[in-house]
């Protein structure tokens, strides 16, 4: 966590403009670290809410729709990477404007309809807010890529000030994560670039494997109406 902190920290003081208006770099550090410490604590919450919603689940319904939960936190090289290609201005106000995925999520659960009772119980909660919601499940890329992304807001208190932070969850099944761990494989070894013949054949696994699911989700309705 430490070495963590201290990564996020320097990286953002390499890569990305902090308010120049603070002179000293010991000041500049200090908005680093308030910058770690904010999107640290968004994924800490958004966490929490998650294992609790999964907690009371299970003991409603005699089921946990979570498979494990999988938390990140961007690194500043990937924050300046997404702003180049986005053909944002590199600065902190722009990057805590535009970017709404330093704090990441990625929930992994049994079955599909797992993934719509989650979200829809994590969207309820009156104090946090959706930004964006993208349904790659119902319409999948084109590369095949199926998952649930919600962009949400949560409010953090640090010292007396409460922000609104956002965090990205991505809710998915087990067989659709095992595919885009696949897929993210495939273009890091390939340096992003993949033949057609080998983009097909993903498409086409990741096709197999939505119809996995969804088989999955008929027989595991049947036997609990059977109860």
């Amino acid at each position: 966590m430490v070495h963590e902190k201290n990564s996020f920290i320097q990286g953002l003081l390499e890569n990305i403009s902090l308010d120049m208006s603070l002179a000293a770099e010991e000041d500049r550090r200090e908005q680093a670290a308030r910058l770690y410490s904010v999107y640290n604590a968004a994924i800490k919450d958004v966490g929490t809410r998650l294992e609790i919603i999964s907690d009371e689940f299970a003991a409603m319904r005699d089921h946990n729709p979570v498979h494990h939960i999988e938390k990140r936190l961007k690194t500043p090289k990937s924050i300046l990477e997404k702003m180049e290609k986005k053909k944002i201005a590199v600065s902190i106000e722009n990057m805590t404007k535009y970017i709404t995925d330093i704090a990441g999520l990625r929930v992994v659960c049994h079955y599909v309809e797992d993934i719509y009772e989650l979200a829809e119980l994590l969207l309820s909660q009156n104090d946090i807010v959706l930004l964006r919601r993208s349904d790659y499940i119902e319409k999948p890329k084109e590369s095949g890529y199926r998952s649930l992304h919600l962009i949400i807001q949560v409010p953090i208190a640090i010292a007396s000030v409460t922000e609104y932070i956002p965090a990205e969850v991505q809710i998915r099944t087990q067989a659709m994560d095992i595919w885009a761990c696949f897929e993210h494989e495939i273009k890091y070894k390939s340096s992003n670039v993949i033949s057609e013949e080998v983009a097909r054949k993903l498409k086409s696994s990741a096709t197999i494997l939505s119809n996995v699911d969804f088989d999955m989700d008929s027989l595991i309705r049947y036997f609990r109406m059977r109860k």
